[in-house]
């Protein structure tokens, strides 16, 4: 997106060839290309045997041989230092003043991850932490260069996740409740709610969930994507740069627009909602207005 973004397609295209290959192993995983559905009430719909195992353990070494080569083009490349470097600054204070999330953070200085904070799953058996641009340059800038450099770290971080995992799984049962139906009907039966949160790959996800007894299978759910959190940062990164820099900041949040179905616009002290409804007035607008 990066590349595209300052007109270096042929590195898009080179990045999503290598995109594929982490394609196919979650298809070969768990049925879905993009979407995951593995996870599930009290453990995981499938188990990993030797045959994906290997699948996976050769995706890793092939995105460790990709990595140096994806770093020499995206850091060395000194056409997208001068579209990077200096541009889109977003502050240490202004990140935590703003709570950015994620890579977001993470480029500006900010040491937080979930996963390092307030360890889940297996994460508390890993040595996860999180990743600033000193660790490769020896100080943070907080532009889109280091938004690029913490991204492509996270990759190699990633990488070296996944072989631990596989290392160190243990045997036996993928589920701690084999009969759903027993499951299904102790949820049904339950009372309360919770609150979690869990690091995406744009940043920290919080989700809300209200159990009432008698609703299949939650009463309430609301969630708080990242990117919601994320584009407050935008103000600050695009105060005094040029309109032709406005698409690499922008995409440099790695925005996921389909998460934000309503923002508010505040203009000399009035408050307009634009929703779902309000881009779809427009949408239809202007395909009439194309139509004629």
């Amino acid at each position: 997106m990066a590349a595209h973004e300052i007109g270096f397609d042929s590195l898009l295209h080179y990045t999503w060839m290598v995109r594929e290959k982490v394609m196919d192993v979650l298809e070969a995983v768990n049925g879905n290309r993009v979407t995951k559905a593995i996870i599930m009430y009290g453990g995981v719909r499938r188990d990993i045997d030797e045959e994906r195992a290997k699948l996976i353990r050769k995706m890793c070494s092939y995105y460790l041989e990709a990595f140096d080569k994806l770093a020499n083009l995206f850091l060395k490349d000194e056409t997208i230092k001068k579209r990077t470097r200096e541009i889109g600054i977003l502050k240490k204070e202004d990140a935590l003043k703003l709570a950015a999330a994620g890579p977001t953070a993470r480029a500006s200085g900010v040491k937080k991850d979930v996963r390092q904070d307030f360890p889940y799953f297996a994460y508390p058996d890993f040595d996860v932490h999180a990743i600033t641009p000193d660790e490769l340059l020896g100080y943070s800038v907080g532009d889109v260069y280091d938004r690029i450099v913490v991204r492509l770290l996270e990759v190699k971080q990633s990488v070296e996740i996944i072989e631990e995992a596989l290392n160190n799984m243990p045997s036996g049962d993928i589920i701690a409740e084999k009969k759903l139906v027993k499951l299904m009907a102790k949820i049904k039966s339950s009372e309360g709610e919770a609150v979690a949160r869990y690091e995406a790959p744009r940043g920290e996800d919080i989700h809300y969930v209200m159990l009432k007894k008698g609703y299949e299978p939650l009463y309430s759910w609301k969630v708080r994507a990242p990117t919601y959190i994320n584009i407050l940062s935008w103000r600050p990164m695009l105060l005094g740069y040029q309109i032709a820099d406005i698409p690499i900041i922008a995409a440099s949040i790695d925005p996921c627009l389909s998460c934000t179905n309503r923002f508010a616009v505040v203009k000399n002290g009035e408050e307009k909602i634009i929703d779902a409804d309000y881009f779809h007035r427009l949408s239809v607008q202007k395909t009439r207005r194309l139509m004629k």
